[in-house]
Order: C-alpha cells, then structure tokens, then sequence
C-alpha cells in the first residue's frame, strides 16, 4: 500500500478540500480532527485512517503521527490546516492572544513535522503549512494572527532548509477564504462585496482554491519546489486595481 498523507485539521474548511481532493485521485489519507463525530465520519466516506487529535497537546500529535505511519510505508505528506484568525486593535490584544494563536499555528505545525520527520523522510514526502496574506501585507488590527502566520513562514523555510534533500516543505498564504473560521469577516453581503472588490479577481476566496494548490505541493509534480511561500489571494498580496 502506498504511504499516505496525514491532514491535521482535515474537517471543515481547506483540509477537508484538500482531502476530498486527494481521495479523488486515489491517494490514501489520514485524517485529524478535534470533533470524533466529524472526523470519523468523514474517513469512513473518504476511505481515510483517523485519529482524534488536538494540536494543542504535544502528546496528541505524536500519537496522531504514530497511527498515521503505523503501516510502515512512511507518509507520502503533511498538511497542516489548522488555523485561525484573530482580528482586534493592539490595545485590546492580550498576552494569552498571542501565546495562543502561535502555539495553534506554529508550534503545533513544527511539532507535527518534527514527530513525523522520519516518516516523510522515509517516502521523501512533503510537507504543506498555512500562512497567511496579511503577513506580508501590514494589516492594521491583525497583529494576533499576523506574528502567529508570521511565524508559520519563518518556519516553512527553516524547515526547507533543514529538511532537504529528503523532505520538502512549503507555505500557502491565502486571502480571506470563505471557511468556518472566516465567515464572520464576510457576515453580511455589503461586507463581502467590499472585501470582494479589494482583490484583483474580485471575490472571496473558496476552500478548492487553497486545496488545488496544496495538492499539486504535496504531490510528485511539484518535485522540485521547496522553501516556498505562495500566495493563492486574488493578487491582493502584489496587485492594486485602484488608484
């Protein structure tokens, strides 16, 4: 059997994209989720191994890891989709803000890859992170989430560099995507519209349009692209269509 590809945060959003898409093109998965209910369910549908798995417990990513890459194959890839998005003024961010919002989507992505390194290296596998526009584009009222996608960054490269030749690693930086975690931002139609016409393609981001890229990242065609961060955003992250 072939190695698999471990999605943590597979329900909901772009890592259940990412996995209906996979699972499409017959490649075998192990999913993660926090919710039993819906991560089980959705295995069974896709075909897909699972674990319960929260990502703010070390030992919970390991035993995730472990299952993941019991069949002895190594794991083909690691996606990483959890996430979150924090939008509030520095004056009212707190110090558990910040803490919180890094240990979700950086240190839970380097533990996931540094519990899992033998076994990608073992199927000279790849490895998908998720930053974020606003990093590089200096959004007010988003430090919370742009130090913690910031960090997702610096870690995408360090561990390219580190990581090479036997594992590649890389970075998607979406706009705003219409997601669980996304959908207050876009609550009424006068606000997605808005948001919509800041971007040259102008609308709002879809799952599938993160999911796309994520699955040509993890797969043998992208064989030659590592240390990445690559913006799937409408151009908002290079291009101004008004004056």
């Amino acid at each position: 059997m072939a190695a698999p590809i471990l999605i943590f945060g597979a329900t909901g959003g772009i890592g259940e994209a990412l996995a209906r898409r996979l699972a499409a093109a017959r490649q075998p998965l192990f999913l993660t989720g926090r919710r039993a209910d819906a991560v089980a369910a959705l295995a069974d549908e896709l075909g897909a191994g699972y674990a319960v798995c929260d990502v703010m417990e070390p030992g919970s990513i390991q035993a995730a890891v472990a299952e993941a890459s019991a069949g002895g194959d190594g794991l083909a890839g690691l996606a990483y989709c959890v996430g979150s998005i924090v939008i509030k003024p520095l004056k009212q961010a707190t110090a558990e803000d910040y803490v919180e919002h890094v240990r979700l989507n950086a240190v839970g992505a380097a533990l996931a890859v540094q519990a899992a390194q033998s076994a990608l290296a073992e199927a000279q596998g790849s490895v998908v992170l998720f930053s974020t526009v606003a990093v590089n584009q200096g959004f007010p009222n988003h430090s919370v989430i742009s130090m913690a996608k910031g960090a997702v960054q610096g870690l995408a490269v360090s561990l390219a560099a580190e990581l090479a030749p036997a594992v590649r690693v890389n970075a998607i930086a979406p706009s705003l995507t219409r997601t669980t975690i996304g959908a207050p931002i876009v609550s009424t139609e006068r606000m997605e519209k808005t948001i919509a016409g800041l971007h040259a393609i102008p609308r709002i981001g879809e799952p599938e349009d993160q999911a796309a890229l994520a699955a040509f990242l993890l797969g043998p065609e992208s064989g030659w692209i590592t240390g990445q961060v690559i913006g799937v955003d409408g151009g908002r992250s290079t291009l101004r269509t008004r004056g």
